[in-house]
């Protein structure tokens, strides 16, 4: 055992009852952070609490894919709640930087253009848009002048990129070839090909998360982005594109009747840009100086932190669905 420094100089040691108080706090406060390091190394590298993640996560999944299945109009409902819960965060975190988005119109386009998407598609999607950020640009002009400007450019932004996207969600069930959609069960209890395209969008997002996760938190040692997330690996990617490929495969091929190689291409476009989403995300809040947008998910943190993959790959992949041979 190790002597202690105060004692071979020849004073007494530092958690001896003579020692001086401030060297007994310092002993102190060494013991502390030695404990508090020890107790981080054991901890999850993700830094993630494992258990509530993976509970909160499959009750959201669940909650999803009832919608798509059974009840369309319920499935806009639940992601028109979490855009709404997604701008109130982004709201809240940029107000930590004397930002102050114009929120009323922000959140009626929150529901706007989500409902606008899912009765009158692509046309009535963009038009909401644009109709909100011109409310975004009136309402501010109605405020004070002083930092109008970013405002109003914080506001458009946050439409685009969570009720836009979110919009992109729900365009399938919209697509269905039926003339109006149902408010109710699917008509026939049949689900639409355009809709089973949406499971398999999610299905490979949940991969991307749950792979990265599993490989990255057990082999990760090279960072992707050191200075936006430290804790995201070329490994976990590679565990990523791994799972999310045997998913797509399976998925293209038992759920869409498509070639193995659609579900491929599907799985690498989706966790690219997945894995975009989560960095557009985390550079957000390294700039706002915060770790998570929020606490409301236990092991996930806020809505956002569960939102920011998904609202990047949704887009794409209505666009490579539209793109994809269909047989």
């Amino acid at each position: 055992m190790m002597a202690d420094p105060q004692s071979e100089a020849g004073g007494p040691p530092l958690d001896a009852p003579g020692a001086p108080a401030s060297r007994r706090a310092r002993r102190e406060a060494a013991v502390a952070h030695a404990a508090a390091a020890a107790n981080t190394a054991s901890s999850s590298k993700t830094g993630r609490n494992l258990p509530a993640a993976i509970v909160v996560g499959l009750a959201l999944l669940a909650a999803v894919l009832a919608g798509l299945f059974v009840w369309p109009l319920g499935f806009v409902l639940v992601g028109t709640a979490a855009g709404v819960l997604g701008v109130w965060e982004v709201f809240r975190a940029l107000q930590t930087r004397r930002t102050n988005i114009p929120i009323v119109p922000v959140l009626v386009g929150a529901v706007a253009i989500p409902f606008s998407a899912f009765f009158g598609g692509q046309e009535a999607q963009l038009f909401a848009l644009i109709a909100t950020a011109a409310a975004v640009l009136l309402w501010q002009s109605l405020e004070r002048a002083e930092g109008a400007v970013t405002n109003v450019v914080g506001g458009v932004f946050v439409l685009l990129w969570i009720p836009f996207f979110v919009g992109f969600a729900v365009l399938p069930l919209h697509d269905t070839g039926l003339s109006a959609p149902p408010l109710g069960l699917w008509p026939g209890l049949t689900v639409p090909r355009s809709v089973l395209q949406l499971v398999l969008t999610l299905l490979l997002v949940v991969a991307n998360d749950t792979f990265g996760y599993i490989v990255g938190a057990s082999l990760g040692k090279h960072p992707m982005a050191p200075k936006i997330s430290p804790k995201k690996s070329w490994e976990g990617f590679a565990g990523s594109v791994a799972g999310a490929v045997v998913i797509g495969v399976l998925g293209t091929i038992f759920l869409l009747g498509r070639p193995w190689w659609v579900g491929v291409v599907l799985a690498v476009a989706m966790v690219g840009a997945a894995t975009a989403g989560d960095l557009a995300e985390s550079m957000v809040k390294r700039e706002l100086g915060i770790k998570d947008m929020s606490s409301i998910l236990p092991g996930h943190g806020g809505m956002m932190d569960r939102l920011d993959s998904l609202l990047f790959a949704v887009p794409v992949a209505y666009v490579l669905f539209g793109l994809l041979p269909s047989a």
